[in-house]
């Protein structure tokens, strides 16, 4: 492992923030946190210090390791491909199920400092394609992504982020300009009950605001919903309403996959979603009009794969997170029926 020296004097000043009163706005994400001198916001990364806000996370990464894209999930951008994942502490949302809450709700950055041209350099070097901005909200480290995407697209490399979409229409103006790719987290159905008492967000409408500006803006979109087993996590009315709203908003190809919870952190009593139920998810789905609607996290499961909507025929055969058979042109067509499916094989933003 290498370290770098990166003193505290050289904390990094945060973008997107202005003063007002005696408070700092910081408008990075939805939650709008209005923060006293020397006080942190919610995310628990983003400080108050003389005056000025900084990204106490920069650079400083809890995680660093190659991944099948297939992980994010993201199975219709560049199917086949490995990312180097990347991620810092602290996160805007408070799930109380999180998998990963021993670094999205730490409160306290202690990681070394790694520069953006590290984590290019070492994505290269381990043959990687490109990079991913995961396992904690990269909305938090928005500045340092920022950096290292734009180095990465100059490198020939694309960005993906496996966000939860709770970030601002100002923030995305430098995060999508060279974002390639993003899975948007839904947890519930995007259940509005759901979301103030298991992730203390008391209004999710904003993701709706910066899904449809990522797609204003190019980013190539896939939708994760985490199906919870409690009464707000699994309404069925409630993901008829999402669906609806995928369809009319994104198109029916947009590829949905409906995640199976398993208990952790604070929810250890919840059991895991019952397999009939994320079936029963899916049938709702596709009735509303959706094409492509995959079960995550069931490893071995025939709604793993990818099948051309006009036809039938398995273009892509996974298991888990690994692919066994990729068959589709290099223009994106069923080779047997010539159907044109809403699959990337070459990043829009690096053909420029």
């Amino acid at each position: 492992m290498v370290f770098f020296e990166h003193k505290v004097e050289e904390l990094h000043e945060a973008m997107f923030w202005r003063r007002e009163g005696d408070r700092i706005h910081c408008y990075l994400c939805a939650r709008h946190c209005k923060i006293p001198e020397g006080q942190i916001g919610f995310c628990g990364v983003r400080q108050v210090i003389n005056g000025k806000l900084y990204a106490l996370n920069y650079g400083r990464l809890v995680a660093m390791n190659v991944d099948p894209i297939e992980k994010k999930p993201l199975n219709h951008f560049m199917p086949g491909t490995n990312v180097m994942s990347i991620a810092t502490v602290g996160c805007n949302f408070a799930c109380q199920y999180c998998q990963n809450w021993d670094i999205s709700q730490r409160r306290n950055v202690r990681e070394p400092y790694f520069p953006p041209e590290y984590v290019v350099s070492e994505t290269i070097r381990l043959g990687a394609d490109g990079i991913s901005y995961t396992y904690n909200e990269p909305t938090v480290f928005a500045e340092y992504a920022i950096d290292v995407m734009r180095l990465a697209h100059k490198h020939g490399l694309f960005n993906t982020w496996v966000t939860n979409g709770y970030m601002t229409i100002e923030a995305l103006e430098d995060i999508a300009r060279d974002l390639d790719a993003a899975t948007v987290d839904f947890k519930g159905h995007g259940n509005p009950a759901f979301y103030k008492k298991y992730i203390w967000v008391k209004d999710p409408s904003p993701m709706y605001d910066a899904i449809l500006e990522m797609k204003r803006r190019n980013v190539f979109i896939e939708i994760t919903d985490l199906v919870v087993p409690v009464d707000t996590g699994s309404d069925l009315n409630s993901l008829r309403k999402l669906v609806r709203w995928i369809i009319n908003n994104l198109g029916d190809e947009t590829p949905l996959h409906l995640l199976r919870f398993h208990p952790n952190y604070r929810m250890l009593d919840i059991p895991p979603t019952p397999i009939t139920l994320l079936e029963k998810s899916v049938k709702v789905a596709k009735e509303e009009g959706l094409k492509h609607v995959y079960i995550g996290n069931v490893w071995g499961h025939q709604l793993e794969d990818t099948y051309c909507p006009r036809c039938g025929y398995k273009v892509i055969d996974r298991q888990g997170f690994f692919i066994s058979k990729l068959d589709i042109t290099d223009d994106s067509r069923c080779p047997k029926c010539g159907y044109k499916l809403n699959i990337i094989l070459k990043p829009p933003k690096l053909l420029k």
